[in-house]
């Protein structure tokens, strides 16, 4: 793998949000349907984005000891597994990219086991190796590590994304995405405090939780308290993915968000009791219109 250069110039949020949204532009008239975009441009951006971030760790650890040393990485990326080394891939990109994404979440089993989704990137019918090509350039073009993107910054484009998404899918964006205000009003009539366990049995992409830290962070409180205590359960495997990578992104490492059907098959129990868990708060947007949500478990 050739070590790309580093760059040092600030990225703004508008100017991150256009590339991203551009990103997009590329699968345009593609055979990928605009609902399926978020699963092929969320997880290149985090992927671009892990490995920015070990790209400054390995320079930083190399000036400060003279060699490379696992434990300084967030993340550890594997051998040929590396953004550039997909980058200078000559064929058959997906399946590069595809077994790239394996590796890391195997070697980072506690915090990204499974973070990248499903998306079909070895499908030649759906993303051929010139179009994959063009996404990986495009991302390429923009340095994404802690000095360029401030953990804030990334958090908020993905946001950014995510609605963008939302817009474009019209009348399925209610399945993954909450408007920012609807959050914003149940979690000020919440009222979440420091220190509170906080669960979200409908969690689509994680807004509601990121949006309680925020809500202690404007309060003057301290977000770290939270780590550990954030919890989400949602049975979309794409949008389950998401999420992690939403508050993976903001900084976020220590929570649970986990897959699966809230009512049929709940994932969070008290190991005391064994019954379900318990939290301090509860909040969620859940699919009012779903039919088909389990009555017969329950009656």
């Amino acid at each position: 793998m050739t070590q790309p250069p580093l760059f040092t110039e600030p990225v703004t949020l508008k100017r991150l949000e256009s590339h991203l949204w551009e990103a997009a532009n590329i699968l345009r008239g593609s055979p990928v349907d605009r609902t399926d975009w978020k699963s092929y441009i969320l997880p290149l951006l985090f992927f671009k984005r892990i490995c920015d971030v070990w790209d400054e760790e390995y320079q930083e650890t190399v000036e400060l000891y003279g060699e490379d040393f696992a434990d300084e990485h967030r993340f550890q990326i594997p051998a040929d597994c590396h953004w550039q080394d997909v980058r200078e891939t000559p064929s058959n990109v997906g399946t590069a990219l595809q077994n790239a994404m394996h590796c890391i979440e195997a070697a980072n089993q506690a915090h990204l086991y499974g973070v990248f989704g499903d998306a079909q990137w070895s499908n030649k019918e759906r993303l051929p190796d010139p179009l994959l090509k063009d996404l990986i350039e495009h991302f390429s073009s923009l340095p994404l590590g802690n000095k360029n993107v401030a953990s804030d910054i990334i958090g908020d484009a993905y946001e950014y994304l995510i609605k963008q998404f939302a817009d474009a899918t019209n009348n399925k964006a209610g399945e993954f995405y909450t408007p920012r205000s609807v959050v914003r009003l149940m979690v000020d009539i919440l009222n979440p405090q420091e220190g509170e366990t906080i669960y979200d049995p409908a969690a689509g992409t994680g807004g509601m939780l990121l949006a309680a830290v925020e809500h202690v962070r404007a309060n003057g409180g301290d977000p770290r308290t939270f780590f550990g205590k954030l919890y989400g359960q949602e049975k979309n495997l794409t949008t389950s993915s998401v999420a992690r990578m939403n508050l993976l992104l903001h900084g976020i490492e220590d929570f649970a968000v986990e897959r699966g059907d809230t009512l049929r098959q709940p994932v969070f129990t008290d190991p005391a009791s064994g019954g379900l868990a318990t939290f301090d708060c509860v909040i969620a947007n859940p699919p009012f219109s779903l039919e088909q949500w389990g009555r017969e478990v329950w009656e």
